[in-house]
């Protein structure tokens, strides 16, 4: 997941390749292999990010198309703020922003379920699909701030632990990695840590 979210592959050819392995291992005979990990996907995910291309070549394909329902979305915001606000961190600084961060998702779901009150009326209602690419920047600034406070506001050996696990996951992996890809997701891997640690939520549409 977090491989496909630095190569910048749409949520789309995601979501569309992830359905695609999955009704293909429907379909086998015999499932003597079970799916067990995001690999499985890779080759359905990296289809589908072509078939995606050659679909907008010459066409007029609007960027704010989306296979994702904005209540869908909404629940997602909502259910995040929920971990956010719920935060018990010591810290008082990255509680006030873990407040912040909530009030600003449950301000994203309003604006998605705009559409109910007019439904409410009797009123005729065309959805808008939400911009993806503009939610996920603004998720991804939101999580890059959170990320920092973590860091910022942990002790030395809450941030020895993060970093034991991390190296202890990546550790059947080296031998294939350069020392950047290492340090990258020994990274990850520490705000995973971080987040799960202090039951704090990831924002990334990626992990709708």
């Amino acid at each position: 997941m977090e491989v496909w979210k630095e190569a910048e592959i749409p949520l789309e050819a995601v979501l569309r390749g992830i359905d695609a392995a999955f009704d293909k291992y429907d379909r086998r005979a015999k499932k003597t292999r079970k799916v067990n990990s995001l690999a499985y996907c890779q080759q359905e995910v990296l289809s589908a990010v072509e078939e995606l291309k050659e679909a907008a070549t010459g066409s007029t394909r609007d960027p704010k198309a989306t296979s994702i329902a904005n209540a869908e979305l909404a629940r997602y915001f909502e259910r995040n703020a929920q971990q956010l606000a719920a935060c018990k961190h010591p810290a008082a600084a990255l509680r006030a922003l873990a407040t912040e961060q909530a009030a600003t998702l449950r301000e994203q779901a309003a604006k998605l379920n705009s559409n109910g009150g007019a439904e409410a009326r009797g009123a005729p209602v065309k959805e808008t699909a939400a911009d993806l690419e503009d939610l996920e920047r603004r998720m991804t600034v939101m999580e890059e701030k959170l990320f920092a406070a973590l860091w910022s506001h942990a002790d030395d050996e809450e941030l020895m632990q993060a970093r034991a696990q991390a190296e202890r996951e990546l550790a059947p992996y080296r031998g294939k990695m350069s020392a950047a890809q290492i340090d990258q997701l020994l990274r990850q891997y520490g705000n995973k840590q971080l987040l799960e640690r202090h039951g704090l939520p990831r924002l990334s549409l990626f992990y709708l």
